[in-house]
């Protein structure tokens, strides 16, 4: 049977760990302790926990006094909330002066399910990472969030974290060690390359696998490192497979899709395509049956996958692709 975490869950007793050692550390609540799971810190550091009440701009404006006197907050609540109530205090008092602040927001994306369009974080990723000095994360399972809240407890400067309400299947190792700026292959394939985040990636691993009983052999990559972004990685994906498909439970505007984009333009413009929510809000519903309504599956991905490739065999640039890096570089 698969084993299946919930990355909120995974947020919640690692932080409460991490106090354990580092008393330095401070939780911020924006009045939904109980979903994003910081509870469990406020349990047993009370005297380290604040629950501001449902006044996100607050929360962020305390965050950062917190930093500023030396702690390391992480201010928590929903996506929708912490990136779209608080964006100018996220802007002025955090990201400006590069504040040590940890903005870990749950229930990222569509899998919010019956909370409905209003509750549908579909844009957040897009205005966190257009800020100066804000990095952007979404952990593909719970393992690697794991890894990312221990990271971030150690890391100097503004976080943006997405997390999800949704538990979805394992896909790294227990002991995997994220790092800022890297991405990694979870499965290798020379035909064409799928870059994803969260939980888009067991997503992609599931369509590898159907295409490769058809002989197409297909590379993933963990992109939750997605500002800043592995260029390397990413290039010699493009290289190596001459097109890249990207997927996000998020609005395919100013997404992981869009920086791959403007990274692929400017370096090595392979055919692409961009699989996530095509500018529309969400919507009520089970969080499954959103997934398929907005073409979020592995059979989505196939298809996107079997056109994709006609393209790079249609391509006039087929034959730069098959050049080496250095050479490739050089002509573009």
């Amino acid at each position: 049977m698969v084993e299946k975490l919930g990355t909120r869950d995974v947020y919640g007793k690692t932080l409460a760990g991490l106090g354990e050692t580092n008393k330095d550390i401070v939780a911020l609540s924006a009045d939904l302790a109980g979903s994003t799971k910081v509870s469990e810190f406020g349990k047993k550091f009370p005297d380290r926990f604040l629950n501001m009440g449902v006044a996100e701009q607050d929360m962020m404006g305390m965050a950062a006094g917190l930093a500023a006197a030396g702690k390391i907050p992480f201010a928590s609540t929903f996506a929708v909330f912490a990136t779209g109530r608080a964006w100018e205090q996220i802007r002025q008092s955090i990201c400006l002066p590069k504040f040590n602040v940890k903005v870990v927001a749950t229930h990222g994306g569509i899998t919010v399910g019956p909370d409905g369009a209003s509750h549908h974080s579909v844009e957040d990723i897009g205005l966190m990472r257009g800020l100066p000095n804000m990095s952007v994360i979404m952990p593909c399972d719970g393992h690697e969030t794991k890894s990312v809240i221990e990271f971030a407890a150690k890391h100097k400067g503004p976080l943006y974290i997405r997390l999800s309400r949704e538990k979805f299947p394992v896909i790294l190792d227990e002991n995997c060690s994220f790092e800022l700026g890297k991405a990694s292959v979870v499965r290798d394939g020379n035909d064409l390359t799928f870059v994803m985040c969260g939980i888009m990636v067991h997503i992609a691993l599931d369509a590898a696998k159907i295409l490769d009983k058809e002989g197409i052999k297909v590379r993933v990559i963990n992109s939750s490192s997605i500002k800043p972004l592995d260029k390397n990685l990413i290039l010699a994906a493009a290289e190596e497979t001459g097109a890249i498909i990207t997927g996000e439970e998020h609005s395919i505007i100013n997404g992981l899709g869009s920086a791959v984009a403007e990274l692929l333009s400017e370096n090595c413009p392979v055919p692409l395509k961009r699989v996530g929510i095509e500018d529309r809000f969400g919507q009520t519903g089970d969080s499954p049956e959103l997934m398929v309504h907005y073409g979020l599956t592995p059979e989505a991905l196939v298809k996107a996958a079997k056109n994709i490739l006609k393209k790079k065999k249609n391509s006039p640039s087929e034959k730069l692709y098959s050049s080496s890096p250095d050479a490739v570089l050089e002509q573009v």
